[in-house]
């Protein structure tokens, strides 16, 4: 079971934007340690959208030992070290790595935030777990806290939200279909374009179409502009 904790929060918004992210992405217990002032008239509940109703207040207010005694612990933060001297930010996981670690992980987890300025101390990281970072760009890799923890939860959701909410299965159309449109473009081809372009024009669509995996509606589709296309050279000829 995966958890999300914020640390020293100032800004009411981000907690409420945060336990919307976790209700997009399928998790419920949010942990808060000295969270600000949660007014259910004030900001945290404006951002939260439908959050509102069960993930902000059922919140539970904890101290930083209670998530390091309870949970195996992740700590996000967007400054890293990148030499194994250092052990306090390095070794780190991407949010998509952090994904599959977990995946093989029997234990309840706990993805913990830091403060928007200044994140999780050094002190706080030393205590914790893992270290996870958002790859961003160099010139500005602090992202805002709600946005980073939207990435993170969005990278675990495949931990968190139901398969059967995921669509896993490429609706492609039928084999029979898709030789059936290949004969099709060929004609056009043959009527379009001198002998010599025609090969590696058949193979460049082959090649096209092979990577698309086109649906039954979109090979139905091509079938009608196609015969539109050969009917309208048929007027000119």
């Amino acid at each position: 079971m995966i958890s999300v904790a914020v640390v020293d929060a100032k800004t009411p918004g981000n907690v409420g934007t945060i336990a919307r992210a976790m209700k997009n992405f399928g998790l419920t217990d949010l942990y808060l340690v000295d969270p600000p002032d949660l007014d259910p008239d004030g900001e945290a509940y404006g951002f939260a959208g439908q959050a509102r109703e069960d993930v902000l207040p059922n919140a539970r207010e904890v101290s930083f030992d209670y998530l390091v005694e309870h949970f195996h612990t992740v700590g996000c933060t967007a400054v890293t070290n990148e030499d194994a001297r250092h052990h306090v930010r390095y070794p780190f996981r991407t949010p998509r790595n952090l994904a599959d670690s977990l995946a093989g992980v029997d234990a309840d987890t706990c993805v913990v935030f830091g403060r928007e300025r200044v994140g999780l101390t050094n002190e706080e990281l030393e205590r914790l777990d893992e270290v996870c970072s958002i790859p961003a760009s160099a010139e500005y890799p602090v992202l805002n806290l709600g946005q980073a923890a939207t990435v993170v939860l969005y990278e675990l959701r495949t931990l968190t939200v139901e398969e059967t909410q995921l669509p896993t299965d490429i609706d492609r159309a039928p084999e029979s279909d898709v030789e059936a449109l290949h004969e099709q473009f060929a004609s056009l081809v043959d009527r379009a374009l001198v002998e010599e372009k025609r090969p590696k024009t058949l193979r460049l669509w082959r090649r096209l179409l092979g990577r698309a995996h086109p649906t039954t509606r979109e090979v139905s589709t091509l079938h009608g502009v196609f015969r539109r296309a050969e009917s309208l050279m048929g007027d000119r000829e």
